[in-house]
């Protein structure tokens, strides 16, 4: 019995193979500098509102707002905690799912439909997971800008506690976002037609989410009918963890472990959902 062994591919081919090794690999990042280039053509707005945003909000509370409240609204482990710093940890998360809310609705959506740019890329040797990773990593980056400055604006105004372990704070921010945007994410690539869904999300989601996720004051003091907003809330749940990095746990609070769980929960099953129907849409 004789066996035949497999041609030796000429030299033009086995660059070609050779090209498609890395994209394998590391397909994700070449869709997240992608991603991140695209950001220029509004790099301006996301600087603007990137160091805007937290500027006017921490002025706002800081010098204004605060200024008429005699007593304190919360307390950590050492006493009553001033309003601003009360606030901006839970600020500072808003703008990271804000961010999450700009690039996890429309911008996947045309993706698929108007613009139609994972198709290019789903042609080549990346994988639509690593296509849906490369979009997420591109937005974290963009969060990453918005809560170091917002962080460094905090640190200005003196609304961080203990600027040491208030260093995570950005992180967790990040994570924040990734909580909520993730399973918005799934969501932006699952319909076909926009129908008014994104200002629904924006309506009835986020900005109760704002409100009522103890974002302004401690969520006990909400009526427990409202309550429940804040326990299935990724802003509430970072703001917490945010409060104990900057000035400790309040008495009474619910663990850091236990905050962390459910974002940690909310990202990977939002993050696992949008890669595989990415997968169906683009190879289904």
């Amino acid at each position: 019995m004789t066996t035949t062994s497999a041609p030796t591919p000429t030299p033009a081919a086995q660059r070609a193979l050779d090209a498609g090794v890395l994209p394998r690999r590391f397909g994700w990042w070449y869709v997240a500098e992608a991603q991140l280039r695209s950001m220029k053509a509004y790099g301006w707005t996301i600087v603007a509102s990137g160091v805007g945003q937290p500027l006017l909000y921490l002025l706002g509370i800081g010098l204004g707002l605060a200024a008429f409240l005699d007593v304190s609204v919360a307390e950590g482990p050492d006493g009553p905690i001033d309003y601003v710093t009360f606030v901006a940890p839970a600020l500072l998360v808003t703008a990271a799912v804000g961010v999450a809310m700009d690039e996890f609705t429309y911008a996947v959506m045309s993706g698929f439909k108007w613009r139609r740019l994972y198709y290019a890329p789903n042609a080549s040797p990346v994988s639509p997971p690593q296509l849906a990773t490369g979009v997420v990593v591109a937005c974290a980056g963009r969060m990453l800008f918005t809560v170091v400055v917002y962080y460094a604006l905090m640190v200005a105004f003196g609304a961080v506690g203990d600027p040491v372990s208030g260093l995570l704070i950005p992180l967790v921010g990040i994570l924040g976002g990734l909580a909520f945007g993730l399973p918005v994410m799934a969501y932006s690539a699952s319909i076909e037609d926009d129908r008014g869904q994104f200002a629904l999300i924006q309506r009835f989601v986020f900005t109760p989410m704002f409100l009522f996720s103890g974002t302004f004051y401690p969520l006990d003091s909400v009526p427990l009918a409202f309550q429940w907003i804040g326990w299935i809330s990724p802003v509430w749940h970072a703001s917490e963890i945010g409060r104990a990095l900057s000035y400790g746990s309040a008495p009474g609070s619910w663990p850091v472990g236990v905050h962390l769980a459910i974002l940690l929960v909310m990202a990977g099953v939002g993050g696992v959902v949008a890669g595989r129907i990415f997968t169906r849409r683009l190879r289904g």
